[in-house]
């Protein structure tokens, strides 16, 4: 069974920054994708950013050139860094791992206000 552990979630005022991590442990296939999902009160789930073991990285339109995801493969690990922070940004962030099947972590709270 695979384990997604996501950590670095807070509060931030707007312009900001802040840096999640999700660690993945189990059996995970050497090839899959590895991302960060939100939702919003009262808002669907969406993609915020996912990234390939590869390294090919799709972004949200709303994030592009606020934030970076990268992954270290060795660790089974992806980062989130949210740059420019802001309010709208506010969201439980979920860490997604897809190969044969889909994983989700429990949800960090990040919370951008003044």
């Amino acid at each position: 069974q695979v384990q997604l552990l996501e950590s670095g979630g807070g509060l931030v005022q707007p312009g900001g920054s802040l840096r999640l991590s999700c660690a993945a442990s189990g059996r995970i296939f050497s090839f899959n994708v590895m991302g960060w999902y939100r939702q919003a009160p009262g808002k669907q789930r969406e993609l915020v950013a996912h990234m390939a073991s590869g390294g090919h990285a799709n972004y949200a339109d709303s994030v592009k050139g606020r934030f970076t995801i990268s992954r270290d493969n060795a660790k089974n690990t992806v980062y989130l860094q949210m740059n420019s922070l802001k309010t709208e940004d506010t969201a439980v962030y979920y860490c997604n791992l897809r190969d044969l099947v889909e994983y989700w972590g429990q949800g960090t709270q990040v919370t951008v206000a003044s």
